[in-house]
């Protein structure tokens, strides 16, 4: 699933994504709340990251992609497939899970070019990125310092949910005031993702908010998610 949040008004010439990759388990599958929980811990995990920071390995290519649209694909595998792209370097983030489905895992890899893909990426498909909607969050109020707040306006599937959320989150990690990013970093990153009513969504003002282009799963630009902490 591909999503694109523009903050510029250009674009790279070769458009640059960042990898996201779920497991999608045939026999212990997560639900869909702890893979969007999941995957947005794990894009903050991942650019907090040192080898994300000025100096590290990943630095230059975090910068190239944030300089345009902030793309993010999501792929899901499983076995040896995500074995195979968890060795190009990543940054994992398990989480979730209850008696009857398995923990969510995602994978964030550094960004890089659309065209051509590594081929342990490659190999791993964008769509069929759909999880059981079991039940909501187990993060409570008080335990999470971010709450991403997704849009009752529209329905998406896992795999578009989980990069908005993303989005969110990673809004929220550049927006906030420093001690609050230090705060949630001692917390592990900890958030949770709700779905409000359409009479609070209509009433409230968020911080961050994600306007999806339109380009797959929503008609035009549509407000899809807000963060607040």
């Amino acid at each position: 699933m591909t999503v694109h949040m523009r903050r510029h008004e250009y674009d790279h010439e070769v458009p640059w994504s960042l990898p996201i990759v779920v497991r999608r388990s045939k026999t212990n599958i997560a639900r869909h709340i702890d893979v969007l929980e999941a995957t947005a811990r794990a894009v903050v995990a991942f650019l907090d990251d040192p080898r994300s920071q000025p100096e590290g390995q990943w630095y230059e290519a975090v910068e190239y992609w944030r300089d345009g649209a902030i793309r993010k694909v999501v792929r899901r595998g499983d076995g040896q497939k995500l074995e195979d792209a968890r060795a190009l370097g990543c940054v994992s983030v398990t989480f979730g899970g209850t008696e009857e489905f398995g923990p969510a895992e995602a994978l964030v890899l550094p960004p890089g070019p659309v065209d051509p893909l590594p081929k342990e990426l490659k190999k791993l498909q964008v769509g069929g990125t759909e999880f059981p909607d079991e039940g909501g969050t187990s993060v409570t109020a008080d335990q999470a310092i971010v709450t991403i707040e997704l849009s009752p306006l529209v329905t998406l599937t896992t795999g578009k949910a989980a990069a908005q959320c993303d989005h969110g989150a990673q809004l929220a990690y550049e927006q906030m005031p420093a001690e609050v990013r230090q705060r949630w970093r001692e917390a592990g990153f900890n958030l949770r993702v709700v779905t409000p009513t359409k009479v609070a969504w209509a009433k409230t003002d968020r911080p961050v908010s994600v306007v999806d282009a339109g380009f797959t799963e929503v008609d035009g630009p549509t407000e899809t998610v807000r963060a607040w902490w």
